[in-house]
């Protein structure tokens, strides 16, 4: 069972002998999801020039005087890793070993406020900041050391929690060094950082200690927490986006379902409490059976989704202007194409879960967020309570990247925990509630439109861009909880969200002289928000397979065609690593070879895909056989780690490829269960093969959502290589390849 503190993190601070290193960063607006990781800074006083998104994280690190260290980070474990990341640079930089460093995760006044775990800024941001945390700790610790030793710093070293004379027996252990005392510092200057030949944990596979947890069923997901005493619910969901109740006749519940403790209604809002879990779920269907709604306006007809997208687009945002465009010239050769991507659901293995306790003075909320204090502030608004009255504590979820349910499940367990104050609440959605209220990642339409000259470079390049926001996510505005919606005094989403995202990686990381680039943004008929990589998966899947066609036209291998457009080394090494990966591969009848590549952002990490597929040409079936990569993330930090993500993130993307889509008819959603919203199974898995190019001079950059973009155009580069159709409109299925 997962415990909370009494304590504030405060108290906590003031009860024990630490030294505590905190740095404040730039002053932060934890908005829109990714709206300021995309803007590179820097620290006051040029501390910690490796970050390349500055983004304010107040590390905390707390040298305890058994010589162990304490590590917050406000980011929350998703399955990238990250505890054990920050286990690796804070071991590495105190000296100590690995058991001796305990990093605590996202817990609302106890571990800084890190807004969201996304954008792939975990190891760039947290644990680079919990870096410089830790090297400035070691270097108080030798001063003071130095001070009570009457010996040269440069004459002492820390080993495992103590600092040691090199030349005598002298030794001093943390608690000796701080004699009682607390001190607390900012990092306000650059400090130097351990030796990289002397790492002994930095850039290798150092296993997650939760794994063992999971295979042995232990409690690890908030899916499996019990509390003693608790109590479970259900939410009756509305018709549709636009429902309105009518009639609820709950007279006969009691009668039918045993074990009812209480039923919650408020304007469109209807939870129902029970003693057991199953209760709950027949408590749910009995009121769905005896309540009545208004029917949903009717969705547009799926077929015509796109031409309804252009419709009602808003005009055009020009993003970018390189050059000149207009200008033609006679010996220039201009090709088109038009891409589109339907709405994707994040696809959680776990339904969405949230627990909740309001103790009559706090209310307490344990939830799968990826942002505990942005999510803190929108229940706390929802509720019209103070913020230090919400202590949220983050517990990994069954899935998933991206902005999900989790924030609403942890909203429906908070209303019905302060409806019923004193026990546990637990609301778990179903899978039908998942599919169909999921925040979807939104269609898309990319129009690209290049020339080139008769030497086969590309002289010009435009790209139109359509899309409808990538994050919605929980913050200030309580309306980006659904429950808000739905009150009886209903507070009505006004925002857009991060729209920035809509044209992520839209401009081509390639020399082209002239360039534009446009977003139309529309406000669409599903509900969306942040799906793993935002508009990069689409952007790239289209210009990756654009690229394969110009370098068809220009009569050029695909990957020198990209060569010869690219002057950044370390993009260029990554093809050349894929290229060497995959040259001894023979292909057989119907099999085929596809590449793409992508920076991810166009500033962070570098990746090169490959996939081989077998297609039957008889039957449009397509059987993905191998998929590999050739990353470049900078500076490893754990190499297992990194590796497993790039995996992770290259099956997604494939199932999104080639199975994936949300649809709706009428005024429903229609993929409500996984038969009617097929993702890869077991047997859809290909052999796997990740190379990482280890740059341990540069900047750490995440991994989480590099290897995705890529994939989905190596993979259609590969099926129209073996059987010589191009599918433009995802997800490549058997009747595209025959259609």
């Amino acid at each position: 069972m997962i415990e909370f503190p009494k304590n504030s993190r405060r108290k906590f601070l003031r009860n024990i002998g630490f030294i505590s290193i905190g740095f404040p960063l730039l002053s932060y607006n934890f908005g829109d999801e990714d709206s300021l990781l995309d803007q590179n800074g820097s620290f006051e006083s040029n501390l910690n020039r490796n970050l390349r998104f500055a983004n304010p994280v107040n590390a905390w690190l707390n040298v305890l005087e058994d010589g162990r260290v304490l590590v917050y980070s406000g980011k929350v474990e998703l399955g990238q890793g990250i505890r054990t990341a920050v286990r690796q640079v804070a071991a590495e930089e105190l000296e100590l070993e690995l058991e001796q460093v305990e990093v605590h995760l996202a817990e609302t006044g106890v571990t800084p406020d890190e807004g969201y775990t996304a954008g792939s800024s975990s190891i760039p941001n947290s644990a680079m900041s919990v870096r410089y945390a830790a090297a400035t700790a070691r270097q108080k610790l030798l001063e003071l050391a130095s001070t009570k030793l009457n010996t040269p710093e440069e004459d002492l070293i820390l080993i495992n929690g103590q600092v040691k004379s090199k030349n005598s027996n002298l030794s001093l252990n943390f608690s000796e060094i701080l004699d009682g005392t607390q001190l607390e510092m900012e990092v306000s200057k650059l400090v130097p950082l351990k030796a990289k030949s002397d790492y002994r944990y930095v850039g290798k596979s150092i296993p997650r200690m939760d794994i063992e947890k999971m295979v042995h069923g232990e409690e690890v997901y908030i899916q499996d927490l019990r509390f003693p005493g608790m109590l479970h619910a259900r939410v009756l969901r509305p018709a549709g986006y636009q429902s309105k109740l009518i009639n609820l006749d709950e007279s006969g519940l009691s009668s039918e379902v045993s074990g009812i403790v209480k039923t919650v209604v408020n304007g469109r809002f209807v939870g129902v409490i029970t003693e057991r879990e199953y209760q709950a779920v027949k408590a749910e269907s009995y009121l769905n059976r005896h309540s009545k709604w208004t029917p949903n306006p009717a969705f547009p007809e799926q077929k015509a989704l796109f031409s309804h997208i252009k419709s009602i687009a808003e005009k055009p945002k020009n993003i970018k202007n390189q050059g000149d465009v207009s200008i033609e010239y006679a010996e220039n050769q201009t090709f088109k194409a038009t891409f589109t991507k339907p709405y994707l659901k994040h696809g959680a293995i776990g339904p969405a879960c949230g627990i909740a306790m309001y103790d009559r003075k706090v209310l307490h909320i344990w939830s799968h967020s990826q942002g505990i204090y942005p999510m803190r502030r929108a229940i706390a608004a929802m509720l019209k309570m103070d913020e230090d009255k919400l202590h949220v504590i983050a517990v990994p979820g069954a899935g998933c990247f991206g902005h999900s349910t989790a924030d609403d499940a942890a909203a429906d367990a908070a209303i019905l925990a302060m409806a019923h104050p004193g026990k546990h609440i637990r609301v778990q959605w179903s899978r039908h509630d998942e599919n169909t209220w999921d925040p979807y990642g939104t269609a898309m339409i990319m129009e690209l439109e290049a020339s080139m000259n008769a030497n086969g470079k590309i002289y010009s390049w435009k790209a139109d861009v359509w899309s409808d926001s990538h994050s919605i996510r929980p913050d200030k505005d309580p309306a980006t909880l659904l429950d808000t919606r739905y009150f009886e005094q209903a507070i009505p989403l006004t925002g857009r969200g991060y729209l920035g995202g809509a044209h992520r990686n839209a401009d081509p990381y390639y020399s082209i002289p002239n360039m534009q680039v446009n977003a139309h943004y529309f406000d669409g008929p599903l509900r969306v928000s942040s799906l793993r990589s935002l508009a990069s998966y689409t952007t790239i899947f289209s210009i990756e397979s654009f690229m394969d066609e110009l370098a068809e036209k220009a009569g050029k291998d695909p990957l020198a065609f990209r060569l010869a457009h690219l002057e950044d080394e370390r993009a260029i090494a990554v093809i050349n690593k894929i290229k060497l990966m995959c040259e001894r591969e023979n292909l057989k009848d119907g099999e085929g070879m596809g590449y793409s590549f992508s920076r991810y952002k166009n500033t962070s990490a570098y990746s090169a895909c490959a996939a081989k597929v077998w297609v039957d040409k008889s039957a449009g079936t397509i059987k993905l056989k191998k998929m590999w990569a050739a990353v470049d993330v900078g500076e490893i930090i754990n190499l297992d780690g990194i590796i497993n993500q790039i995996e992770g993130g290259m099956l997604q993307a494939a199932s999104w490829t080639l199975k994936e889509q949300v649809t709706f008819a009428g005024n429903e959603i229609t993929s409500t269960d996984w038969n009617r919203y097929p993702v890869f199974r077991f047997s859809d898995i290909p052999e796997l093969e990740v190379a990482m190019i280890d740059r341990p001079t540069e900047p750490a950059e995440g991994g989480g959502e590099v290897s995705m973009p890529p994939t989905g155009a190596a993979i259609a580069n590969a099926v129209y290589n073996a059987c010589g159709k191009r599918v433009y409109n995802l997800p490549i299925t058997a009747e595209k390849i025959l259609g």
